[in-house]
């Protein structure tokens, strides 16, 4: 099955992003891929919270939401919009970060909050406090869909192996990992990370992220470090986007999941033993 990683540098303007993420959508369709995945935040790149109160809508509302599912239908596509930064009814007011599967039909057939808030200091220049403006989810997701069972996280969740330790237990085969990772984070560790999620779990890693500097007509701009990427169950990277937004084309073969499980099967050896 041929595949596509949309690797997008998206403003802090939801209505100016959507076309140009529409338009790659289409363009990913028409040279055949049949499942296509955008990057964390799609909509909407800011480092203000002001300014997303100012522009996020919450779900019913969100008019990316509402575009990304008429292209999918459209298309006849399977579509994972990485995610959304969205207004929830929270006493606290913190938005949810949302990743959402869609079938060839438009329909929403899995929807995931990002679990693992990114809470750090990287260095004295740069530091992020997620869950001061967003809340985190408290469940993991696996969804079926015709060509195999996606296993759904976000970005930081990366760093956590328990939870793909679960989502290939329950069955997933397909890892979705969408992101916009710093860049010097990014440098250091977004490649070991994917590798090492897939061939823990003999899975397929898909990780379209966010790159390049964000530019915003009112507030500080943001970097993101791109390489969207897609890893084999056996470890082989199938594509690295490298710092250029696109739309860059992959083949999912499912047999090489099967053979990777086969020669190593660490799901199946996998023993329960006691804490020190």
């Amino acid at each position: 099955m041929k595949a596509a990683l949309i690797q997008l540098n998206v403003t802090d303007d939801p209505a100016r992003n959507l076309v140009g993420t529409v338009a790659m959508i289409r363009d990913a369709a028409d040279q055949g891929a049949s499942f296509v995945l955008t990057p964390e935040v799609t909509n909407c790149v800011s480092t203000s919270r002001t300014h997303q109160r100012e522009v996020l809508q919450h779900e019913g509302d969100d008019i990316t939401l509402a575009a990304l599912r008429d292209v999918a239908r459209e298309k006849a596509i399977w579509l994972l919009i990485g995610s959304l930064g969205l207004k929830t009814d929270d006493a606290d007011g913190r938005f949810a970060n949302r990743s959402f599967m869609i079938d060839p039909t438009g329909k929403i057939i899995a929807r995931y909050d990002k679990i693992h808030m990114f809470d750090v200091d990287i260095d004295t220049t740069e530091s992020y406090r997620e869950s001061a403006g967003y809340r985190p989810g408290e469940k993991s997701v696996v969804v079926e869909t015709s060509f195999g069972k996606i296993g759904m996280s976000i970005c930081y969740d990366m760093r956590f192996p328990l939870l793909y330790q679960a989502l290939a237990d329950a069955g997933a085969e397909i890892l979705t990992m969408p992101a916009a990772f710093s860049p010097v984070t990014g440098a250091a560790h977004w490649h070991v990370l994917l590798r090492a999620r897939a061939i823990e779990t003999g899975c397929f890693v898909v990780a379209p992220a966010q790159t390049g500097e964000h530019q915003s007509d009112t507030n500080k701009t943001r970097f993101t470090y791109g390489h969207s990427l897609a890893v084999a169950p056996w470890g082989e990277v199938l594509v690295d986007a490298g710092e250029a937004p696109g739309v860059y084309l992959f083949e999912i073969d499912m047999d090489r999941l099967a053979d990777a499980r086969r020669r190593v099967p660490s799901l199946a050896n996998r023993r329960n033993f006691e804490a020190p």
